[in-house]
């Protein structure tokens, strides 16, 4: 009767300490344990160092033209310009210009302008090159590409192959390069109120960051295996038993 009632806590505790449950993994949850996140607007990015630029110049003088070769279309032909440490971009035609800190369409309107110095017919397009973002732990590794504005964080792990059953969804962080020097911030994924907090939106060179659950060690992928978990631990607790009868 002892032995039964061995088996069936030592059964009890291991479910107990080996599944996820929906609180663990659901997304959205609305629960008073949950953390609250202020609401806030979406920020239009602003150019920083080192970003590196495309250009594509629309205008009917082809001398101008050709000294743009993004302007053609063609991938290969694509030229990228670096914003400097002094915040200047050096485009050919034109001295140097500021334009860290704008935005797109306030860098394209500025270099518009200085163009329109020499040519009346012009317009500038502007994008970055290096619009994308990085995922490291427990939701994949790689850099993968913000291919639209207002990427969120759910859209943005999806693209990695999303939190592993060993990801922790309380723990994410995100780590971004602000004016104010390198900030990280935590949150927990699960809560419904990251909706437009600053948490949702992925920006160019954000670093996400998924910890890994302490429950890992003990969390089992498949019914197979646990059914052979189960089986082993029964094994070995009938071959103590016995030996020590």
């Amino acid at each position: 009767m002892k032995l039964k009632h061995l088996v069936y806590c030592f059964f009890v505790g291991f479910l107990l300490v080996s599944c996820y449950t929906k609180k663990n993994v659901g997304l959205l949850q609305e629960r008073k344990k949950m953390p609250t996140y202020e609401q806030g607007s979406y920020q239009l990015y602003k150019l920083r160092v080192n970003d590196e630029l495309m250009i594509r110049v629309i205008t009917t003088d082809k001398v101008l033209s050709d000294l743009f070769p993004s302007s053609s279309g063609s991938s290969a032909n694509q030229v990228s310009y670096r914003v400097f440490e002094d915040g200047m971009v050096e485009f050919p035609f034109l001295e140097p210009v500021k334009l860290e800190g704008l935005t797109l369409e306030e860098a394209e309107q500025l270099v518009t302008e200085k163009m329109r110095s020499f040519v009346s017919d012009i317009q500038v397009r502007l994008a970055l090159s290096t619009n994308t973002f990085c995922v490291i732990g427990a939701a994949g590794r790689g850099y993968f590409p913000i291919y639209k504005e207002r990427l969120t964080i759910f859209q943005a792990l999806a693209l990695s192959g999303g939190i592993s059953e060993g990801g922790d969804y309380s723990k994410v962080k995100i780590i971004r390069e602000t004016d104010e020097g390198t900030k990280i911030i935590s949150f927990d994924i699960r809560s419904k109120s990251i909706i437009d907090s600053e948490f949702y939106y992925v920006y160019p060179n954000d670093i996400i960051y998924v910890d890994v659950s302490k429950k890992k060690f003990w969390a089992i992928n498949s019914y197979a295996g646990f059914l052979g978990v189960i089986t082993s631990s029964i094994t070995l607790l009938l071959t103590v038993w016995n030996l020590a009868k």
